[in-house]
């Protein structure tokens, strides 16, 4: 179903950090965009569809009056709003929002950093970063933090007057991955949902004031990825399961034993249903989902196996709305593989 085409050489090797690449799809200028984290390093590639011409950036950390930083970064994600595409970098500093090909850094939001003992007790204090990016609705963009926190962004259509609108509360462990759905004229009943570090879900109705509309329990196994579609949250596992829930119930639809080890990337082309996973044991899969309108179920069948030998995957995105294409990475990698359909 698919082959594999030339891979895109990176500057640096990739990072075992979940969801650990991103892609952006720039149709008008026939471009595509590329992020890999490497340490504190965001290596960035913008490759032409003929594949003839490459140029590569790179974006490090940064923290506020000082030169070099060696703070690492968590993720580097693309937020594609109605009005404007942003790159959002989180680290264990900060949060840094920059125009979607990396040129300008618009907007530095900082950490509050807890002291790092408590000096009678000699406690380590917890680790302080973000991690989880996604753009939700109009104008917002939400990213989630060690705590379990979510801040809620405010983007305008253009410039740099981005505002913390809001924290929102539904974890006490540290959230791994966001995801949103955007429904366009349809009225969404939930359009965000969040994960964290003991699988447990929150999804949230967004607005001026975002809502938790559902809590989905865990089971003290992380879960790494997560994504919304059509009303279904489609949760990766670190015990190598795919779950399927009704989003506003929790109505478990489906469980999969998709992989062998941890999964570290989930993707969906929303156009055509196609879903991507991959995961620790050197597999990428691709799945299609298909929705009973008179049940309001989805169904799960398997479509396709690649197997990248010897390679700890930890980044795997579609490369457009109908997964015509795919891109994947893999720890210790210094290459972008790419997968395109027969």
């Amino acid at each position: 179903m698919y082959h594999k085409e030339k891979s895109i050489q990176i500057k640096n090797s990739a990072s075992a950090l979940y969801n650990n690449l991103g892609v952006l799809r720039i149709a008008p200028r026939r471009l595509t965009y590329f992020t890999v984290v490497h340490a504190n390093v965001v290596n960035m590639v913008s490759a032409s569809w003929d594949g003839l011409n490459y140029s590569h950036r790179q974006l490090q950390s940064k923290e506020p009056n000082v030169a070099t930083s060696t703070s690492l970064i968590t993720q580097a994600a693309f937020c594609a709003l109605p009005s404007r595409d942003m790159l959002v970098v989180t680290s264990q500093k900060g949060i840094q929002m920059y125009e979607s090909d990396g040129s300008i850094m618009v907007y530095w939001h900082a950490l509050d950093t807890p002291e790092t003992t408590t000096e009678l007790l000699c406690v380590p204090a917890q680790a302080v970063f973000a991690r989880g990016i996604s753009a939700v609705c109009e104008s917002y963009i939400c990213v989630g933090l060690s705590t379990g926190a979510i801040l809620v962004f405010d983007v305008p259509s253009k410039g740099s007057n981005i505002t913390l609108s809001d924290v929102i509360e539904g974890h006490k462990e540290s959230i791994t991955d966001m995801a949103s759905e955007c429904c366009g004229g349809e009225v969404c009943i939930a359009d965000l949902v969040s994960a964290d570090d003991g699988g447990n879900l929150c999804v949230w109705k967004s607005g001026e004031e975002f809502k938790l509309l559902n809590h989905i329990p865990g089971f003290d196994i992380s879960c790494s990825s997560v994504k919304l579609w059509k009303g279904t949250v489609v949760a990766g596992y670190g015990t190598g399961q795919i779950r399927l829930y009704e989003a506003v119930t929790g109505i478990l639809h489906a469980e999969i034993n998709a992989h062998a080890r941890w999964i570290y990337s989930l993707d969906i082309a929303p156009f055509s249903g196609l879903l991507l996973s991959a995961a620790e044991d050197s597999l990428v899969r691709v799945w299609h989902l298909t929705m009973t309108p008179e049940s309001h179920s989805v169904e799960i069948a398997h479509l396709h196996n690649e197997c990248v030998t010897d390679t700890q995957i930890c980044g795997a995105k579609f490369c457009d709305s109908d997964g015509y294409a795919f891109a994947v990475t893999g720890y210790d990698l210094s290459e972008i593989i790419r997968y395109t359909q027969s």
